[in-house]
């Protein structure tokens, strides 16, 4: 009989390593502290004081107000696929076969609708920071990538941490945009890693909506665009304002002698998953649609 545990501990750390490497929303992950342990919800401490007041020599401090509430977060996205390939398919491969099937799911379904959904949820969030829409050029992009910096400082957002997410379609308006000079090579690199210090993550447009459509399996797969959603251009993010969830993101793997119904290996994914804002912290993102 196949030993199924030697393949989880083959390709468990390959399909963990496709997510880090494909997802642009993996970078923040590590900033979710939320422990969903034996629940589908948590409350989230929301705390808010007033400010300083004049002392007084006679009657000592003025009086402040402490404001104390809860915020219900619940999980909503449960997600999953099943994959069969065939015992002689995967023997005939080398057990190739396996490996490539489970990488291109996680490639090619699992990581664009994963970073889809956040993008939007953060983007369909009301309070968060914005502006108009428009169509971005090379006389405009700096001057928007400027103002939303602004706007987060006015807001006092933390400098460090923050993460300028940049719609890949407009890599040609970015490269018009910025001078750039030739290193003593004789070499040229036309994309912009950092802005002002902030990193730069290009996001692929399929992923980049306002608003996304998540499919339930039976007339149509993964996700697609909204029938309002817009385009997104940019979205600066503080980290700290979100939480990305993942409470289960575990395959079952069974191997043929197992799988009673063929005579096939099974990969089974389930995905349990969501993110959010914090109330009290919508200003850690800024968002910038396109006008189309």
């Amino acid at each position: 009989m196949a030993n199924t545990i030697e393949y989880a501990k083959k390709y468990l750390p390959v399909i963990d390593d496709i997510y880090k490497a494909q997802s642009v929303t993996a970078l923040m992950d590590t900033v979710s502290q939320a422990d969903f342990s034996g629940a589908n919800e948590i409350k989230i401490l929301n705390v808010s004081t007033t400010g300083l007041g004049d002392y007084s020599r006679t009657d000592g401090y003025p009086k402040g107000d402490v404001s104390v509430s809860w915020e219900t977060v619940t999980l909503n996205e449960e997600r999953g696929k099943e994959l069969c390939i065939d015992r002689m398919d995967d023997e005939e491969t080398l057990g190739m076969a396996f490996g490539t099937v489970t990488g291109s799911f996680m490639r090619d379904w699992v990581n664009p609708e994963l970073d889809a959904y956040r993008f939007a949820k953060y983007a369909g969030t009301e309070g968060i920071l914005t502006t108009a829409d428009a169509t971005l050029d090379e006389s405009t992009l700096a001057a928007a990538l400027d103002e939303a910096i602004r706007a987060m400082d006015e807001c006092e957002v933390p400098e460090a941490g923050r993460i300028l997410f940049i719609n890949s379609e407009l890599k040609p308006v970015i490269n018009a945009s910025f001078t750039r000079q030739w290193s003593s090579e004789g070499s040229i690199s036309t994309t912009l890693n950092r802005y002002n210090d902030i990193p730069v993550v290009y996001v692929p447009k399929s992923r980049f909506y306002t608003n996304v459509d998540i499919n339930d399996g039976s007339t149509a797969w993964g996700y697609s665009k909204a029938a309002d959603a817009k385009s997104i251009n940019f979205m600066l993010i503080h980290p700290s304002a979100i939480m990305q969830v993942k409470k289960f993101a575990f395959p079952k793997i069974f191997s043929p002698d197992e799988n009673q119904d063929k005579d096939m290996w099974k990969f089974q994914f389930r995905l349990y998953h969501d993110c959010y804002v914090y109330e009290n912290k919508k200003n850690g993102i800024y968002l910038h649609t396109s006008d189309k």
